[in-house]
């Protein structure tokens, strides 16, 4: 706010303001493009590829490995009465790791009186390990379904883990900022782009169309 000669209080120009807001706009809508351009690319693909998921073929390939849990090990195991589900005895995931290069964590296992079973679901593939509490066999097996497959379960946050989880909500918060400062520009632009909101609200036509009209 500037005085007037008379000493009363003038409101800042409509230019300045003007400006003001198109320098921040374009500052955020900037930042946003940058932190969300290849996830939305890599989104935009996957998304493409999901929607044609029954035309592309997938070579699933398995991989098996065995080896034999150590007696005193073995022994150390917690006797188990009908079927549990807890994490494996840290003891147990450092053979694991060391045997099968597999991180267990705090993974839950299934537990009978005969067997453990650790499901090890990841993105593109799945996999698992059992161990035979009579014999001490353990057995790792792994499917992969290749990078489609791989790219499609990213763009699900299918058994991705924690991590990848908090990006798509990065990501989604960075595509919110991008859109919501698009729009404020649109509207600043607008006085000189006729075709501006025939072009948004025919962004908005298309979809509910085809919801009502072919989505039953």
């Amino acid at each position: 706010m500037t005085p007037s000669k008379s000493g009363t209080i003038r409101p800042p120009l409509a230019g300045g303001r003007r400006s003001f807001w198109l320098k921040h706009l374009h500052q955020w809508h900037w930042i946003s493009s940058a932190i969300c351009l290849i996830g939305m690319l890599l989104f935009a693909a996957t998304g493409i590829t999901l929607n044609h998921a029954g035309q592309i073929e997938a070579s699933p390939r398995t991989t098996s490995r065995t080896a034999t849990v150590p007696a005193a090990l073995l022994e150390a195991l917690p006797p188990t009465r009908g079927e549990v589900k807890a994490p494996l005895p840290p003891a147990l995931r450092d053979w694991i790791a060391q045997e099968f290069r597999i991180t267990a964590g705090e993974r839950v296992a299934d537990w009978s009186a005969d067997e453990i079973y650790l499901g090890l679901p990841r993105p593109g593939g799945d996999g698992w390990i059992t161990i035979d509490r009579t014999t001490g066999e353990a057995q790792h097996e792994v499917t992969t379904r290749g990078w489609v497959s791989y790219l499609n379960d990213l763009h699900k946050g299918r058994n991705a883990g924690a991590a990848w989880s908090l990006f798509i909500d990065v990501f989604a918060v960075a595509c919110f900022v991008f859109c919501l400062t698009g729009l404020f520009l649109l509207h600043l632009h607008a006085g000189n782009r006729a075709a501006t909101w025939p072009m948004v609200g025919l962004g908005l036509a298309i979809p509910v169309i085809l919801i009502i009209l072919f989505i039953h």
